[in-house]
């Protein structure tokens, strides 16, 4: 599953979205000035760290990834690698 957490005007948020959506890959997307308690959540994952976008990134229960304001590069590695161990059955089903 990945979550990211951002905001409207973020263009950074953008920014991740275009490379999230160019990769062809699930994800949920909380603005945290729209939703209720999100911006706590997000704060939980990231070390209490107030910027966005945070992607959390949850292979399998045991295993998580949290991005704070990735590069389009990192990101882009990050989802790759992603995409390789779904393929290869390391993940499971689609989430």
């Amino acid at each position: 599953m990945i979550v990211v957490y951002s905001t409207a005007w973020c263009p950074d948020c953008l920014r991740a979205r275009q490379v999230l959506k160019e990769a062809e890959v699930d994800f949920v997307e909380i603005d945290i000035e729209r939703t209720p308690c999100a911006e706590e959540a997000m704060r939980a994952v990231n070390g209490n760290v107030g910027k966005v976008p945070t992607i959390l990134i949850e292979a399998i229960p045991e295993e998580r990834l949290v991005l704070v304001e990735p590069s389009d590069k990192e990101l882009r590695e990050v989802l790759a690698a992603y995409k390789r161990r779904r393929e290869e059955g390391e993940l499971g089903g689609r989430c």
